[in-house]
């Protein structure tokens, strides 16, 4: 998430912050890890605030169309 002086990492539903940081890719890189140990969702957002992109890091009960597992 993005802060007037950098990024931030929480957990979703938590309104404690994990870490943070001066830059997007130092958090990236941190919440990557942590949602793949987790096996959870991330979410990344842009610095205004909207949903860049999320990124699942647990087996897809419901994968997309013609994806083959």
């Amino acid at each position: 998430m993005p802060t007037e002086s950098g990024w931030r990492v929480r957990s979703e539903g938590s309104n404690k912050l994990t870490i943070k940081t001066e830059t997007k890719a130092k958090a990236l890189k941190i919440a990557t890890n942590i949602a793949k140990n987790q096996r959870s969702e991330l979410t990344m957002l842009k610095r205004d605030g909207k949903i860049q992109n999320k990124n699942s890091f647990d087996s897809d009960p419901f994968p997309a169309r013609g994806k083959k597992h």
